[in-house]
Protein backbone atom coordinates (compact mmCIF):
# COMPACT_ATOMS: atom_id res chain seq x y z
CA UNK A 1 0.00 0.00 0.00
CA UNK A 2 1.30 3.58 -0.95
CA UNK A 3 1.30 6.68 0.87
CA UNK A 4 -2.43 8.14 0.96
CA UNK A 5 -4.06 11.57 2.53
CA UNK A 6 -6.78 10.76 5.32
CA UNK A 7 -9.28 14.08 5.85
CA UNK A 8 -10.89 13.09 9.66
CA UNK A 9 -11.74 15.18 12.48
CA UNK A 10 -10.37 13.74 15.80
CA UNK A 11 -13.44 14.25 17.62
CA UNK A 12 -15.49 11.41 15.20
CA UNK A 13 -15.15 7.97 16.00
CA UNK A 14 -15.91 7.18 12.02
CA UNK A 15 -12.45 8.81 11.24
CA UNK A 16 -10.66 7.51 13.95
CA UNK A 17 -11.46 3.87 12.41
CA UNK A 18 -9.23 3.95 9.33
CA UNK A 19 -6.39 6.07 11.00
CA UNK A 20 -6.55 2.99 13.58
CA UNK A 21 -6.65 0.69 10.91
CA UNK A 22 -3.59 1.97 9.12
CA UNK A 23 -1.68 2.81 12.28
CA UNK A 24 -2.19 -1.14 13.39
CA UNK A 25 -1.35 -2.16 9.73
CA UNK A 26 2.05 0.54 9.42
CA UNK A 27 0.41 2.24 6.42
CA UNK A 28 2.27 5.39 5.76
CA UNK A 29 -0.46 8.21 5.28
CA UNK A 30 -1.02 11.90 6.06
CA UNK A 31 -3.39 13.23 8.44
CA UNK A 32 -5.23 15.72 7.66
CA UNK A 33 -7.56 17.27 10.36
CA UNK A 34 -10.60 18.81 8.89
CA UNK A 35 -13.26 19.98 11.74
CA UNK A 36 -16.86 19.16 11.06
CA UNK A 37 -17.77 21.75 14.09
CA UNK A 38 -16.10 24.57 12.00
CA UNK A 39 -18.08 23.58 8.79
CA UNK A 40 -14.39 22.27 6.95
CA UNK A 41 -16.23 19.77 5.24
CA UNK A 42 -18.19 22.37 3.32
CA UNK A 43 -15.92 24.26 1.75
CA UNK A 44 -15.23 24.54 -1.58
CA UNK A 45 -12.09 22.77 -2.02
CA UNK A 46 -13.36 19.79 0.47
CA UNK A 47 -16.66 19.26 -1.45
CA UNK A 48 -14.18 19.43 -4.84
CA UNK A 49 -13.00 15.95 -3.48
CA UNK A 50 -16.32 14.68 -2.00
CA UNK A 51 -19.41 16.48 -3.01
CA UNK A 52 -21.17 14.61 0.04
CA UNK A 53 -19.25 17.02 2.08
CA UNK A 54 -18.00 14.11 4.48
CA UNK A 55 -15.41 12.84 6.50
CA UNK A 56 -13.62 10.05 6.49
CA UNK A 57 -12.54 10.60 3.03
CA UNK A 58 -9.47 9.08 2.11
CA UNK A 59 -7.55 10.44 -1.22
CA UNK A 60 -5.17 6.99 -2.39
CA UNK A 61 -1.93 7.81 -4.17
CA UNK A 62 -3.30 7.69 -7.83
CA UNK A 63 -5.79 10.56 -6.60
CA UNK A 64 -9.12 7.96 -6.67
CA UNK A 65 -11.10 8.94 -3.38
CA UNK A 66 -13.07 6.63 -1.05
CA UNK A 67 -15.24 7.55 1.31
CA UNK A 68 -17.57 6.08 4.10
CA UNK A 69 -15.46 4.76 7.19
CA UNK A 70 -15.89 0.90 7.45
CA UNK A 71 -15.49 1.02 3.20
CA UNK A 72 -12.15 2.93 3.68
CA UNK A 73 -11.28 0.03 6.69
CA UNK A 74 -12.02 -2.98 4.87
CA UNK A 75 -10.10 -1.18 1.88
CA UNK A 76 -6.58 -0.60 3.86
CA UNK A 77 -7.19 -4.02 5.83
CA UNK A 78 -7.10 -6.00 2.54
CA UNK A 79 -5.34 -9.28 2.82
CA UNK A 80 -4.31 -8.54 6.32
CA UNK A 81 -4.94 -10.12 9.46
CA UNK A 82 -7.74 -7.88 10.98
CA UNK A 83 -9.84 -9.28 7.68
CA UNK A 84 -10.45 -12.67 8.71
CA UNK A 85 -9.35 -15.63 6.15
CA UNK A 86 -12.59 -18.39 7.26
CA UNK A 87 -15.04 -17.21 5.18
CA UNK A 88 -18.19 -17.12 7.91
CA UNK A 89 -15.60 -15.70 10.57
CA UNK A 90 -15.52 -13.23 7.65
CA UNK A 91 -19.58 -12.87 7.70
CA UNK A 92 -19.96 -12.42 11.04
CA UNK A 93 -17.17 -9.54 10.76
CA UNK A 94 -19.17 -8.11 7.90
CA UNK A 95 -22.74 -8.51 10.10
CA UNK A 96 -21.06 -6.58 12.96
CA UNK A 97 -20.12 -3.52 10.51
CA UNK A 98 -23.70 -3.14 9.30
CA UNK A 99 -25.15 -3.56 12.90
CA UNK A 100 -22.42 -1.10 13.78
CA UNK A 101 -23.69 1.38 11.26
CA UNK A 102 -27.36 0.75 11.60
CA UNK A 103 -27.94 -0.13 15.38
CA UNK A 104 -24.84 0.98 17.31
CA UNK A 105 -23.47 4.45 15.56
CA UNK A 106 -26.52 5.72 14.67
CA UNK A 107 -27.54 5.81 18.68
CA UNK A 108 -24.33 5.96 20.50
CA UNK A 109 -22.48 8.43 18.25
CA UNK A 110 -25.52 10.59 17.70
CA UNK A 111 -26.35 10.97 21.54
CA UNK A 112 -22.88 11.82 22.36
CA UNK A 113 -22.40 14.46 20.08
CA UNK A 114 -25.70 16.13 21.12
CA UNK A 115 -25.05 15.65 24.59
CA UNK A 116 -21.03 16.23 24.18
CA UNK A 117 -21.02 19.31 21.09
CA UNK A 118 -24.47 20.38 21.78
CA UNK A 119 -25.29 20.20 25.21
CA UNK A 120 -28.84 18.82 24.02
CA UNK A 121 -30.14 16.50 26.85
CA UNK A 122 -33.56 15.16 28.01
CA UNK A 123 -35.91 15.60 25.12
CA UNK A 124 -37.71 13.36 23.25
CA UNK A 125 -35.12 12.27 20.67
CA UNK A 126 -32.64 12.27 23.47
CA UNK A 127 -34.41 9.74 25.19
CA UNK A 128 -35.01 7.26 22.35
CA UNK A 129 -30.83 7.50 21.87
CA UNK A 130 -30.58 6.66 25.28
CA UNK A 131 -32.99 3.63 25.13
CA UNK A 132 -31.54 2.65 21.65
CA UNK A 133 -28.26 2.73 22.99
CA UNK A 134 -28.64 0.76 25.80
CA UNK A 135 -29.80 -2.03 24.28
CA UNK A 136 -27.04 -1.62 21.54
CA UNK A 137 -24.41 -1.83 24.59
CA UNK A 138 -26.42 -4.98 26.28
CA UNK A 139 -26.27 -6.34 23.08
CA UNK A 140 -22.82 -6.45 22.84
CA UNK A 141 -21.81 -7.21 27.04
CA UNK A 142 -24.01 -10.45 26.17
CA UNK A 143 -22.41 -11.46 22.94
CA UNK A 144 -19.08 -10.72 24.54
CA UNK A 145 -19.68 -13.76 27.40
CA UNK A 146 -16.85 -16.09 27.22
CA UNK A 147 -14.65 -14.12 24.41
CA UNK A 148 -11.77 -11.60 24.02
CA UNK A 149 -13.19 -10.37 20.66
CA UNK A 150 -15.96 -10.32 18.83
CA UNK A 151 -14.73 -12.40 15.95
CA UNK A 152 -12.28 -15.30 15.90
CA UNK A 153 -9.49 -14.81 18.65
CA UNK A 154 -8.05 -12.26 17.53
CA UNK A 155 -8.72 -8.57 16.66
CA UNK A 156 -10.50 -8.02 13.55
CA UNK A 157 -12.28 -4.96 11.62
CA UNK A 158 -15.64 -5.44 13.70
CA UNK A 159 -13.32 -4.56 16.82
CA UNK A 160 -12.04 -1.74 15.45
CA UNK A 161 -15.25 -0.66 14.30
CA UNK A 162 -17.46 -1.17 17.44
CA UNK A 163 -14.38 0.00 19.65
CA UNK A 164 -14.36 3.65 18.39
CA UNK A 165 -17.92 5.35 19.69
CA UNK A 166 -18.23 2.95 22.69
CA UNK A 167 -14.85 3.83 24.55
CA UNK A 168 -16.56 7.29 23.63
CA UNK A 169 -20.08 6.02 25.55
CA UNK A 170 -19.89 7.67 28.71
CA UNK A 171 -19.58 11.65 26.83
CA UNK A 172 -23.18 10.37 25.89
CA UNK A 173 -24.49 9.86 28.92
CA UNK A 174 -23.88 5.76 29.03
CA UNK A 175 -22.86 3.92 31.96
CA UNK A 176 -20.79 1.27 31.55
CA UNK A 177 -20.02 0.54 35.12
CA UNK A 178 -22.45 -2.54 34.81
CA UNK A 179 -21.06 -4.14 31.25
CA UNK A 180 -17.98 -5.90 32.64
CA UNK A 181 -17.30 -7.88 29.11
CA UNK A 182 -17.64 -4.53 27.13
CA UNK A 183 -15.14 -2.90 29.62
CA UNK A 184 -12.60 -5.55 29.64
CA UNK A 185 -13.30 -5.54 25.74
CA UNK A 186 -12.27 -1.95 25.62
CA UNK A 187 -9.89 -1.99 27.34
CA UNK A 188 -8.19 -4.96 25.37
CA UNK A 189 -8.45 -3.60 21.81
CA UNK A 190 -7.61 0.28 22.83
CA UNK A 191 -4.45 -1.80 24.10
CA UNK A 192 -3.86 -4.02 20.98
CA UNK A 193 -4.17 -0.64 18.89
CA UNK A 194 -2.30 1.36 20.77
CA UNK A 195 -4.62 4.44 21.54
CA UNK A 196 -4.40 4.48 25.24
CA UNK A 197 -7.56 4.32 27.78
CA UNK A 198 -10.89 6.41 27.50
CA UNK A 199 -11.15 5.98 31.07
CA UNK A 200 -14.58 5.70 30.90
CA UNK A 201 -15.23 9.70 31.43
CA UNK A 202 -16.20 12.44 29.56
CA UNK A 203 -13.46 13.16 27.54
CA UNK A 204 -11.80 16.16 28.47
CA UNK A 205 -10.68 17.03 25.13
CA UNK A 206 -12.08 16.37 21.62
CA UNK A 207 -9.49 17.80 19.20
Amino acid sequence: MTNFTLYGDSISGNCLKPKWTAERLGMPFDWRETSVVAGETRKPEFLALNPWGQVPLAVLADGRTLTQSNAIMLYLAEGSALIPADAYERAQMFAWLFWEQYSHETCIAVRRFRVAFLNLKGDDTDRTLETRGNTALAHMEASLAGRGYFVGDALSCADIALVAYTRWAPDGGFDLGSLPNVRAWIARVENDLGIGTAGFQPATSFG
